[in-house]
């Protein structure tokens, strides 16, 4: 509908997850009618973002340096690992203030539809941490949709043989819903409650 670098404008930021045409249109023209040193921000905002931020060497989540600031911290136990899908989920477990050991991130969540295999996710990564032995309890925080509960049923049967307890988050958490958008009240009270899986 508009040409030039204000259509390119709203192309490209409605490509952005939860971003649809309407929306994409009232950012460009929020941009367009900016300061300039407002937009200067954000730009520099977005190539400090794309230089400088990693991901963790050890566990996959966001980080400035090979390792993030949780797997930095010696207060953490390494007794139990919380196994989620994205970084963003790391943020909402975090915010509850119930869980005080480690982390991993996946990188996703098996969905066969969308071509996305064990292989495809962090898992390998997650095995290598299990050699070491300090781990008893993997906690398997995928999202309570259909691909996260595939997920953790396949991890499920590949860590139980390794003598581990696997749970699962308990229920308070809406079934397709994502950890990121749940309350902490509902997430702490599903990390407190979580089960072993049989």
């Amino acid at each position: 509908m508009y040409d030039g670098a204000l259509g390119d404008l709203i192309e490209e930021l409605g490509q952005l997850p939860g971003i649809g045409p309407k929306s994409a249109q009232r950012l460009a023209f929020h941009l367009l009618a900016a300061d300039k040193p407002e937009v200067e921000r954000l730009i520099e905002a977005l190539r400090s973002v794309q230089e400088q931020v990693r991901f963790c060497d050890n566990c996959g989540n966001v980080a400035q340096t090979d390792t993030c600031r949780l797997c930095q911290d010696p207060r953490r136990s390494e007794e139990q690992i919380c196994v989620v899908e994205e970084p963003k989920d790391v943020l909402a477990i975090e915010r509850t203030g119930e869980y005080r050991g480690r982390y991993h991130v996946l990188g996703g969540a098996i969905n066969p539809l969308e071509g996305v295999g064990p292989d495809d996710l962090r898992i390998r990564q997650l095995m290598t941490r299990l050699q070491k032995g300090e781990t008893k309890e993997i906690i398997l925080a995928t999202d309570p949709n259909t691909e996260g509960e595939a997920t953790a049923t396949y991890l499920s049967m590949m860590l139980r043989p390794m003598g581990l307890t696997v749970s699962r988050l308990a229920s308070g958490l809406p079934v397709g819903g994502d950890l990121e958008y749940a309350d902490e009240v509902t997430l702490g009270r599903a990390f407190s409650g979580r089960r072993t899986m049989d």
